[in-house]
């Protein structure tokens, strides 16, 4: 049959062609990676939402007032959306999911 050195001369050529493989794969992969930087005052979400998320709607109105308008509550769970001047905030029940800045433009 084989040698023992035809064995590991094959299993060795074998071992470095998987590992060319995987790198051109590898490679392949990370050129097609593309890198989306958006500036920090355009992400949409404004500095109230780290103090607002998962508290209640009567938290919101005693640190920001009353809504200019309020929407809903619309489907299951139910959803509210209260405006105000440069944001809106999403409830769903009696508690705030997300603050979205307004788009302008």
């Amino acid at each position: 049959m084989f040698s023992n050195r035809h064995s590991s001369s094959l299993l060795s050529r074998l071992g470095m062609a998987s590992l060319l493989g995987a790198a051109l794969f590898t490679t392949a992969l990370t050129a097609q990676a593309e890198t989306v930087e958006v500036p920090v005052g355009s992400q949409g979400l404004v500095a109230e939402a780290n103090i607002l998320r998962g508290k209640k709607q009567e938290f919101v109105t005693t640190e920001l007032g009353e809504p200019l308008s309020i929407q809903g509550p619309v489907g299951e769970p139910a959803i509210t959306r209260w405006e105000y001047a440069d944001f809106y905030v999403y409830f769903e029940y009696e508690r705030v999911l997300h603050v979205v800045k307004k788009h302008r433009g």
